[in-house]
């Protein structure tokens, strides 16, 4: 069987499109190139699913690798044969592989090991057969100068066979079974640990079926235990396996060769197997707790990448602070620097009186448009001064999230773009970027950065991480990148580019000016025809020569709207964002002679919408004035918020203090809710409950209401 017919097995696709996606990687497409623009090959398959197909690719290939070097040792070991070589060959389960190998393997010396070398390997099948009466007269027959009686000589012959029914697949799938079925996870606190392991209080005691257990339950437990304030194991197997282990092996007692058999079987279990077996079990829940958590983690970030942006509009941006002031920067609608200066409206110096002047200065000389204030410390405080003053005309306030300005003004990408300036302006600077284009900016901040994650630092590094920049690639080639205005960071993320790329184009732009055609994109160094293919259709230029060049449509389409524009006797200029294009196009007569129909109609549609951008504007918005910290909180109350994180318990939601408050899942609807993604979105404005509070805690309770 191929790979790409298990693949399709496996995601229920047709084995076509399958082949032909995994055609075009082979050839070094990217997803969101195949996506959008290979649909006809790969029968219209989305970005999901053309990603689960190269995941599977990948796991596929290296199960391959891991079976060729299981062949190559048995091999070796002159132990292969035709019917081992085929189980092999014909499975693709990683678990059943290590089980078949597991006989194989090399070990280290252990109590079977030292019981052959004893020459007690033909007394093991005897007993194991229970072809003798008598074991005790049997051992006899067996003593040496190392074996020296036969109480020693039945234990070592109980250590060869609880290893041969350790390695039983057979015996070893029936284990695997009950886990599946009865396994319980039970955490317990360290003694000593009660009270600096606090946050951990609700597993202190703590047993449920594994299978029930919530993705975030299991990471926390994880993550107490290895923080060494928790235990865990897993427990409420072992009956029942040795149950099934006795009827496996047709165990009673009821002779003597069956009572050694059932105590090495139990042996065998506790000894030998269900170590294994917990470790491989909870690894296995691991596994699909962390995918849950990537993918909340994916979804919030995606979310957040593709937030509404401000626009083209100056901005004054506000970093708060107390002590050190707040930090005001003011910047023209490309997002360039022009003014920064310090203020300090808050405690202690309270100096409202010079802020106020440099502010109203500020809004008219640079002819701000908006004012963006960060979310930490001293935000309350600077939005209530801001909002006080009377700037003469309209100015829309935005409190914008900061999580990771911090880490970018600090980055080495923050000093490349402004070198000369200090931390705390660069954050600044990013805080109004953000507002103006939340992609833009946020992509120049590892996503573990950003506050939309939940134990991301417990998880696989690589899967996330993998994760995250397909989202990030998705993201940046959904929305497209004015390859005139674009910064390198942001160029490197569109299809087909990469660092090297995206910043040969910007030096290309700096030293020859804009570009004026798609076209010209083949002038760049190294940027040769498969890497023109894939990035040229992300790759937007505003008014220069060819207004096909502003749209989603591929130069390879081109032609299918002038052949369009001539049919309908008008100019491709007047064809673009003319909705009702559709029914005016005679695809079916037209199929065939310049293109298929499929093609035909995905170029009416992106003529009708010539703006790829899927994200909506930001509007204004603010929290209620009257909270300022959790102490003006109360039972009952009725407050806006704002959804900052989403994860399998729930959602956690900005109310314009330090501490976010939690929608448990059962708070977020009155009928039962299995993910709640399903009822909030990222920066969704919500109106909440109090419903309690824990001020020694710092926890908020909220309910949604609407």
């Amino acid at each position: 069987m191929t790979f790409d017919t298990q693949i399709a097995t496996i995601l229920g696709l047709d084995r076509k499109q399958v082949s032909a996606t995994t055609s075009l990687l082979a050839d070094g497409a990217t997803i969101p190139f195949i996506s959008r623009y290979r649909k006809e090959r790969t029968g219209g398959l989305d970005e999901v699913a053309i990603g689960a197909i190269k995941d599977w690719q990948d796991k596929l290939s290296n199960l391959a690798k891991r079976k060729a070097s299981i062949i190559e040792s048995i091999t070796k070991s002159g132990q292969m044969t035709d019917s081992l070589r085929h189980s092999i060959d014909e499975c693709w389960d990683a678990d059943t592989i290590e089980d078949i190998y597991l006989p194989f393997r090399t070990k280290a010396k252990t109590k079977a090991s030292v019981a052959r070398e004893h020459g007690l390997t033909p007394l093991a099948k005897t007993i194991m057969a229970r072809s003798t009466r008598d074991p005790a007269a049997t051992a006899s027959k067996y003593l040496t100068d190392k074996v020296t009686t036969t109480d020693e000589a039945i234990e070592g012959a109980g250590h060869i066979i609880a290893e041969w029914m350790s390695e039983n697949k057979a015996v070893r799938d029936i284990v695997r079974d009950v886990y599946r079925r009865r396994a319980h996870i039970t955490s317990r606190v360290i003694k000593g640990r009660e009270e600096d392991g606090d946050k951990y209080k609700d597993y202190f005691s703590s047993d449920e079926l594994l299978s029930r257990c919530a993705s975030h339950r299991l990471l926390a437990m994880m993550r107490g235990e290895k923080e060494k304030v928790l235990k865990l194991a897993i427990t409420d197997v072992e009956d029942e396996s040795l149950r099934r282990i006795f009827s496996f092996y047709r165990l009673n007692g009821a002779d003597r060769c069956g009572a050694l058999l059932e105590r090495f079987a139990t042996d065998a279990f506790r000894r030998l197997i269900k170590p294994s077996i917990d470790t491989e079990t909870i690894n296995n829940a691991k596994d699909k707790a962390e995918d849950i958590a990537i993918g909340y983690f994916a979804a919030n970030t995606r979310q957040l990448l593709l937030a509404p942006p401000l626009g083209e509009k100056r901005v004054m941006a506000i970093d708060p602070g107390f002590r050190t002031g707040c930090k005001v920067v003011c910047l023209d609608g490309q997002g360039n620097l022009t003014h920064h200066e310090t203020i300090f409206p808050n405690a202690p110096r309270h100096d409202k009186a010079q802020a106020l002047k440099a502010m109203t200065s500020m809004a008219e000389r640079h002819r701000i448009d908006a004012i963006a204030i960060g979310s930490g410390t001293a935000s309350h405080e600077t939005e209530t001064f801001v909002r006080s003053i009377n700037f003469g005309h309209a100015i829309s306030i935005f409190i914008v999230d900061e999580h990771g300005a911090s880490i970018y003004s600090a980055s080495d990408t923050a000093r490349d773009e402004f070198p000369g300036l200090d931390v705390t302006v660069r954050g600044a600077i990013s805080i109004g970027r953000r507002l103006m284009d939340p992609l833009a900016e946020l992509i120049k901040i590892d996503p573990k950065s950003i506050g939309v994650g939940q134990y991301q630092y417990d998880i696989d590094q690589m899967k996330l991480k993998t994760a995250l920049d397909r989202v990030i690639e998705s993201c940046v080639n959904c929305v497209g990148a004015n390859v005139n205005t674009a910064s390198r960071h942001l160029l490197a993320h569109i299809s087909g580019l990469g660092e090297r790329m995206a910043a040969a184009i910007v030096r290309y732009r700096d030293e020859h000016g804009p570009f004026r055609s798609r076209e010209d994109l083949k002038k760049v160094p190294r940027l040769g025809p498969k890497t023109y293919e894939q990035c040229a259709g992300f790759l937007r230029i505003k008014g220069g020569t060819n207004p096909l060049d502003e749209t989603a449509i591929h130069p390879e389409s081109y032609h299918i709207a002038t052949a369009i524009a001539g049919r309908l006797h008008t100019t491709v200029p007047q064809l673009l964002g003319d909705t009702s294009l559709a029914s005016k196009v005679p695809i079916d007569e037209m199929a065939g002679t310049i293109a298929s129909r499929q093609s035909i109609a995905e170029t009416i549609d992106m003529l009708a919408r010539p703006v790829a951008d899927p994200r909506k504007t930001a509007d204004e918005w603010h929290f209620d004035s009257s909270i300022n910290s959790i102490d003006d909180l109360n039972v009952g109350q009725e407050l806006p918020g704002i959804v900052t994180n989403i994860t399998g318990f729930g959602c956690f939601v900005d109310i314009g203090i330090k501490e976010n408050g939690l929608i448990h899942i059962s708070q977020l609807s009155d009928s039962y809710v299995k993910d709640p993604s399903e009822i909030v979105k990222l920066h969704q404005r919500v109106t909440v409950r109090v419903i309690s509070i824990e001020r020694d805690r710092r926890r908020i309770g909220l309910k949604l209401l609407a």
